[in-house]
């Protein structure tokens, strides 16, 4: 069982920045490939960015390649989200996702492949 705790969300303006920060409960943390979602009002919860176990391989969504970086301390169990010049449209609430892949590498998009969730963070953007 992994507990996952995000925090950093927060109002900003349009054109401002934010990190979210997402800690993770397990010691094996380092052999979990993490992903970041997000569910705006009305809306289907949407992938945003996934990263391997390692940090070596990330992906993004079109919406916000460019603009947000996905990235990892293992020493510390926590993953994070930067995201800069953000947008009205990226408002929403964030989770974060862990699935063990035991090493393998990869980084995963779909809702379906997570096994562990957070409870999310809000973030408002303002126009």
């Amino acid at each position: 069982q992994v507990q996952l705790v995000e925090s950093g969300g927060d109002l900003v303006q349009a054109g401002g920045s934010l990190r979210l920060s997402c800690a993770a409960s397990k010691r094996t943390f380092s052999r979990y490939a993490m992903g970041w979602f997000r569910q705006a009002p009305g809306k289907e919860r949407e992938f945003v960015a996934a990263i391997s176990w390692s940090g070596g391989a990330t992906y993004y969504a079109d919406s916000v390649k460019g603009r947000f970086t996905i990235s990892r301390d293992n020493a510390k169990n926590t993953v994070y989200l930067q995201m800069n010049s953000l947008k009205p449209e990226d408002t929403a609430v964030y989770y974060c996702a862990a699935r063990d892949t035991y090493y393998s590498g990869n980084y995963y998009v779909a809702i379906g492949d997570y096994k562990y969730w957070g409870q999310g963070t809000q973030v408002t953007v303002s126009s």
